[in-house]
């Protein structure tokens, strides 16, 4: 039989004892804060050129998600991360939190999944969403770097789509994301249902981070991205549905952000938004990013600087800058 299912009370304390705790780097970094996403560390390709990551000593790093689908996966990643710089973060994509088929019936699933990745981090001194937000003192700061777990609910779907049709809408262009199958939403009854106590859960905790450093901008670290203006997918537009809420629509005016990281597109992008840069910094499937393979570029060239990046934009709206690299 399968392990019995934690209640909701249990899952619930243990979230704010893991948010309550702290785990501190274990330097005070003075240079730059670079970030990374969708290692997929499952595709050789991506192992060997995440293990040509040369040392970066006085940076920092945001692992923005999905670095893969195991916890030797994650292991690696923190592993040669917090070798290479000298403090580290990390939030889960939806990849960390699936449940393989070879984790067998027991396999942990949900809260509980996510709960075991943020422990392998720990092991690192990676902080994690599930940490306080630490301060960052080198170039660009002082800022509060911020990593949050939000999910999806389906909402980033055309206004004539329901919630209840939104999935067979998008199996209609063939379309459907795995997580259907191996991303479960464990204890709570769907993922929009745990989307949405995420979103109330990390909106509190931002909010309490302005309110402790009233003066200071935040780096909000999210795997999806938090505007659904920033989503474009010209081959799969129909997976928008899997890529965040209008939930977090504001959260860069509301909370004071001075960047925003995200993943999940593969499609690498830096936009501005009332004054707020965004940046999508995943490196991708090896097949996306073989074009900067054949330059003789890996990880390295595709690490993008977050903090103090480029000039900021004080007012009006800018081009989107589609970038290969960088």
């Amino acid at each position: 039989m399968g392990q019995a299912p934690s209640s909701p009370n249990s899952l619930c304390t243990e979230s704010t004892r893991l948010m309550q705790s702290q785990t501190p780097p274990t330097k005070k970094p003075a240079g730059r804060l670079y970030a990374i996403a969708d290692l997929h560390l499952s595709f050789a390709d991506n192992r060997t050129a995440w293990s040509r990551l040369t040392p970066h000593p006085g940076d920092g790093l945001i692992l923005c998600g999905d670095v893969g689908e195991s916890a030797d996966h994650l292991r690696l990643a923190c592993s040669k991360a917090t070798e290479c710089f000298d403090a580290v973060w990390w939030c889960p994509g939806n990849h960390e939190l699936y449940t393989l088929p070879s984790a067998g019936p027991s396999g942990p699933r949900g809260e509980q999944k996510y709960r075991e990745c943020v422990e392998v981090a720990r092991e690192y001194n990676v902080l994690t969403p599930e940490d306080d937000f630490a301060v960052w003192e080198g170039r660009g700061g002082p800022a509060v770097v911020a990593p949050v777990f939000t999910l999806y609910d389906y909402s980033f779907r055309p206004d004539g789509v329901s919630l209840e049709g939104a999935v067979a809408w998008a199996r209609e262009a063939d379309t459907e994301a795995t997580d259907e199958f191996l991303l479960h939403p464990d204890p709570h009854p769907s993922r929009q249902a745990w989307c949405a106590a995420l979103v109330e859960r990390f909106a509190a905790k931002l909010a309490a981070a302005n309110a402790r450093f009233p003066t200071l901008p935040l780096v909000v670290a999210n795997h999806w991205p938090l505007r659904e203006d920033l989503v474009a997918l010209r081959l799969i537009p129909r997976f928008s549905l899997w890529c965040g809420t209008r939930l977090t629509d504001d959260w860069h005016r509301r909370f004071g952000a001075k960047v925003v990281v995200s993943g999940h597109l593969h499609i690498r992008r830096t936009d501005w938004r009332d004054g707020c840069r965004f940046e999508e910094v995943s490196l991708g499937y090896p097949r996306q990013w073989k074009r900067c393979a054949e330059m003789g570029m890996g990880v390295e060239e595709l690490l993008r600087e977050i903090l103090p990046g480029p000039e900021g934009v004080k007012m009006g709206e800018v081009p989107t800058q589609w970038r290969i690299y960088g």
